[in-house]
């Protein structure tokens, strides 16, 4: 599985990218990223006029990625050369650049699940930006070797043509009774959000209703939340047990019979940034590194996104509680056999 592939990618290559990161080339990015004082702003922009470009992997979809690089070009004028895999993707090319000793990537953006092995084997950098004190504290690791810019919410997404509102469930106990056999659905990798859940309910509890609610009614699995969403609206699914809020959302405001709704306890997933530690354009770098964290922020939120600035709006008001990707990188190999064990293999 995805984050199984994360782990031993990670491990296999510690050893090679210790040696190679010895070997590199000196980069300019950790002393550009510790930057302050009255002048910064004005030495990010002279640095970056001259850099004039700066590449970007990440797995923001391309739509959205595409917003944020044009308003970018549009304020400071710097190319962003984007490269866009899902998030194990980006974190592979990182790890086998590295491990070539050829430094392209300045900035990536991506599941902090990703961003979290490469802290592990010293490829980001800190950066002491002014913006981070504008952004929940949630957002930032407890390193701060990387930062989240917005948070992917999971959420029960129904059509709205098959199932009632007022029939909705409550609890993820209610998912056990009779009337759901034949309508639930579940994104393939989310292992994450399957130990989050279970964790709070009480881990034998937990499992316990899990496997009741498979015994009884089955569980649809399909592999990625775009086409999760996109099966919920054609009527395939009727409920969706781990759709993202910024999918479900934009659907429906498009007129899709879609609506969504949240099962205590609500999870979310940070979509984070970090800044190349050997990054060749540092000062470009460092610069869209603050304007993701301050000019994006009401970009992403008017996309549907969960915003970590602290001055707007969340689209979800309720409690809400983070995956802590550390924790699951340690213990990934525990949940993905409990997920495997409890969800996949039954519902196949």
């Amino acid at each position: 599985m995805r984050s199984d592939r994360i782990i031993c990618a990670a491990a296999t290559a510690a050893f090679l990218i210790a040696a190679s990161c010895a070997l590199a080339q000196s980069s300019r990015a950790p002393d550009v990223a510790g930057f302050d004082g009255a002048d910064r702003q004005q030495r990010l922009i002279e640095g970056a006029k001259r850099e004039k470009e700066l590449t970007f992997y990440s797995s923001i979809p391309p739509a959205d990625i595409s917003a944020l690089v044009a308003a970018f070009d549009k304020k400071y004028g710097i190319k962003v050369k984007v490269w866009r895999a899902d998030s194990e993707g980006f974190l592979q090319r990182i790890l086998s650049e590295a491990r070539a000793r050829r430094f392209e990537v300045d900035i990536m953006a991506g599941s902090s699940s990703a961003l979290e092995p490469l802290y592990r084997e010293n490829l980001l950098q800190e950066v002491k930006s002014p913006y981070l004190a504008e952004v929940i504290p949630q957002a930032v690791a407890p390193h701060r070797q990387w930062v989240a810019v917005y948070l992917s919410l999971f959420v029960q997404a129904y059509n709205t043509n098959l199932i009632a509102k007022d029939s909705l469930p409550k609890s993820y106990a209610d998912l056990a009774r009779p009337q759901w056999a034949g309508k639930l659905g579940i994104e393939a990798e989310d292992f994450d959000w399957f130990a989050e859940v279970v964790t709070l309910l009480g881990e034998e509890r937990g499992l316990r209703l899990f496997r009741a609610i498979v015994e009884t009614n089955g569980i649809s699995v399909r592999k990625g939340h775009s086409l999760l969403n996109n099966l919920v609206a054609a009527g395939e699914v009727p409920l969706a047990l781990s759709d993202y809020s910024f999918l479900a959302e934009q659907s429906k405001r498009k007129g899709a019979p879609l609506d969504w709704f949240v099962i205590a306890p609500a999870i979310a997933r940070a979509t984070a940034q970090g800044l190349a530690r050997n990054a060749p354009h540092p000062y470009a770098a460092v610069l869209f590194y603050d304007f993701l964290l301050s000019d994006a922020q009401p970009i992403l939120a008017g996309r549907q996104f969960v915003s970590v600035s602290r001055s707007i709006e969340p689209l979800y008001k309720g409690p809400l509680n983070l995956i802590d990707s550390g924790v699951m990188l340690d213990q990934a190999r525990k949940w993905q056999d409990l997920f495997q064990k409890t969800i996949i293999g039954p519902s196949r």
